[in-house]
């Protein structure tokens, strides 16, 4: 039972709200309290992490695949023989490998946040500023994701909800 002004928990039976002092008028009603801010954003932000990570894994296996099939095979197909095309086989190989790294710890992240683990919110955060530079999806997670997640109050709501998961 709430106070319809303030909000604040009202007994049975009280005819003044203790905090704001509103008169309770009629039979005091029973809602649900209001989901904070980062409970009622958390979920979203799990799935856009799991699907961003599918993406960046496509990408990463596709970008491995044609630097190891095609950039191998570069000069038995026409290529001049002085193009400097040596460096683009193991560059390309590491930027996709660092690619599917970035999905895999994607995948972990999504389902730490699902699951309220307590490692998640740090893990996510630090994703977030990484996933900056990958203009424009991965800006608009990030971005978010430091909305949602980096102000203080935040971190004491994520608390919150990894103990009552952990009750």
């Amino acid at each position: 039972m709430f106070c319809d002004g303030c909000g604040s928990a009202v007994q049975a039976g009280q005819a003044f709200c203790s905090r704001c002092g509103k008169q309770i008028v009629g039979p005091v009603i029973s809602m649900q309290p209001r989901r904070g801010r980062v409970e009622e954003h958390v979920h979203l932000l799990s799935i856009l992490w799991l699907a961003m990570s599918a993406f960046n894994s496509i990408g990463g296996v596709v970008l491995y695949i044609v630097a190891n099939t095609l950039l191998a095979h570069l000069h038995e197909m026409g290529a001049p023989p002085e193009a400097p095309t040596g460096f683009l086989r193991p560059l390309l190989s590491v930027i996709a490998i660092f690619i599917l790294t970035k999905a895999a710890c994607g995948f972990l992240t999504g389902w730490g946040l699902m699951r309220h683990e307590p490692w998640a919110r740090v893990m996510a955060l630090v994703l977030s500023f990484i996933s900056l530079f990958n203009v424009p999806f991965g800006t608009a997670i990030g971005v978010y994701t430091m909305w949602v997640l980096l102000p203080s109050q935040s971190q004491q709501e994520y608390d919150t909800l990894v103990e009552t998961r952990a009750a």
